[in-house]
């Protein structure tokens, strides 16, 4: 009878163990999904209030809506619709100004990379520095006149150079 008492008594401890060794990992998995559950509720949080303020300046306004017109949003406008440089981002300015220092010779994307802070080694870096300086270019900002050298146009040159506002022609 004793024998059989033991073997009972070993069988109810390898039970408690694994439900202890399953408990543990019921815990663990109910603190990762409370961490997501968390991380999701804060996520909606934000996005209820960003919503909210997006929607208080339209309120505020008397019904009339004071939301930018939906449309293509232009981060580098057209150069005949600026008066100068200062309605660019910061790092158009400083491609801008990186430009005016190259001057004849042009200046490069790996170059301009580097301007912007990216690592000029990076193949996708030098993509998008390549990038900006083409949407300079299309927006008149800059010419490239050699394939791969970004300069200012010849008139905006002079009277950047110059300090002249208003062009030099």
């Amino acid at each position: 009878m004793r024998a059989v008492l033991e073997a009972r008594q070993k069988a109810a401890a390898v039970r408690v163990e694994d439900l202890e060794a399953e408990l543990e990992r019921v815990r663990a998995a109910l603190a990762e999904a409370e961490e997501v559950l968390r991380r999701r509720v804060i996520g909606l949080e934000q996005y209820l209030e960003a919503l909210a303020e997006e929607e208080a300046p339209a309120a505020a306004g008397g019904g009339v809506s004071q939301r930018k017109p939906v449309g293509p949003r232009r981060a580098v406008p057209h150069r005949q619709d600026a008066a100068g440089t200062e309605v660019l981002s910061v790092d158009y300015q400083a491609l801008m100004a990186a430009a005016l220092e190259a001057g004849a010779e042009g200046l490069g994307v790996r170059r301009a990379a580097v301007v912007l802070g990216w690592d000029s080694a990076s193949a996708s870096r030098v993509e998008g520095a390549r990038a900006r300086l083409k949407r300079l270019v299309e927006r008149g900002w800059l010419v490239e006149e050699k394939p791969g050298r970004f300069m200012l146009p010849a008139p905006e040159q002079d009277a950047v150079g110059a300090g002249r506002p208003g062009g030099g022609s």
